[in-house]
């Protein structure tokens, strides 16, 4: 379905488990999303913020009838 965000949830996820945050510092990837996103690299938080464009996407009735941009 062109409409999932299922996608780019997967991509953020293999992002955050190969962040530095995660992986020398041993903090959860849940963790780094909140606390810590100014350690993250560019691509996870542009990812974060392309699955946050996708899930509101999802809620707006003028994209659910044309489709979210993925």
């Amino acid at each position: 379905m062109s409409s999932s965000c299922q996608g780019l949830l997967d991509a953020l996820k293999d992002c955050l488990k190969h962040s530095d945050c995660v992986m020398k510092q041993g903090n959860l990837p849940s963790d780094c999303l909140k606390n810590h996103i100014e350690e993250l690299p560019e691509e996870c938080r542009s990812l974060r913020k392309a699955t946050f464009e996708c899930k509101r996407g999802m809620l707006d009735m003028r994209k659910r009838f044309r489709g979210n941009i993925v």
